[in-house]
């Protein structure tokens, strides 16, 4: 247990989680492999989703684990220091860094794989649904923004099903799923309308993480 006052060990688990979350991974990764910058292409984001459409599986799946990773470990550094509450804020802020990065003019990634970075460290439970949900109907639907949405959408409500009884826990992960239908919100607007391309499609505002 940290002996920092919670008035003192709150913000700061926020503000080193939101300067992890910040760091641009997949912007980063791209540019040293000499592909020039990410936002330039496909969907403009800096999520694993679009640096796989520079053909790079490689590159992708670094960016998908070190965007996970940026919100695990401050969570579960801070977790360990002062409790999950502590923790869940940590990796709720790197979220939110990775979605609104300081360092990029605040215009970041959608905060998919942050998100699911954070679960295993502050809710098993809600690993569990969020996991096997976006896996599943993303194998089924190829659409990436479909299965993220149904995830997060459940994932506060599967939580408590399975036996997650934390209310700030629940309420949290609640908001966050709120904010991925914000980060999501141009995503939804073409499922609704029918016009969201599955992956792979070659157009060029297809979903991204």
């Amino acid at each position: 247990m940290t002996d920092l006052t919670p008035e003192l060990a709150f913000p700061l688990a926020a503000l080193c989680g939101y300067l992890a979350g910040s760091v641009p991974f997949g912007l980063l990764i791209t540019r040293a492999a000499g592909l020039g910058d990410i936002r330039a292409i496909g969907s403009g984001n800096i999520g694993a989703t679009n640096v796989l459409r520079t053909g790079r599986k490689d590159l992708a799946l670094a960016t998908l684990l070190l965007d996970s990773l940026k919100a695990g470990l401050v969570a579960l550094g801070f977790g360990i220091l002062g409790g999950r509450e502590l923790g869940f804020v940590a990796g709720a802020f790197a979220f939110i860094g990775h979605c609104y990065p300081v360092w990029l003019g605040f215009k970041g990634g959608k905060g998919v794989a942050t998100y699911a970075g954070l679960l295993p460290f502050v809710s098993l439970p809600g690993f569990f649904v969020a996991a096997p949900v976006w896996l599943g109907l993303f194998a089924i639907t190829r659409i990436s923004s479909l299965a993220a949405l149904t995830a997060a959408a459940l994932v506060a409500p599967g939580a408590w099903l399975l036996g997650e009884r934390n209310l700030f826990i629940i309420g949290g992960l609640a908001l966050l799923s709120l904010f991925v239908f914000w980060t999501h919100r141009a995503n939804l607007g073409r499922l609704l309308k029918g016009e969201e391309p599955k992956f792979g499609a070659k157009k060029p505002d297809s979903p991204s993480a």
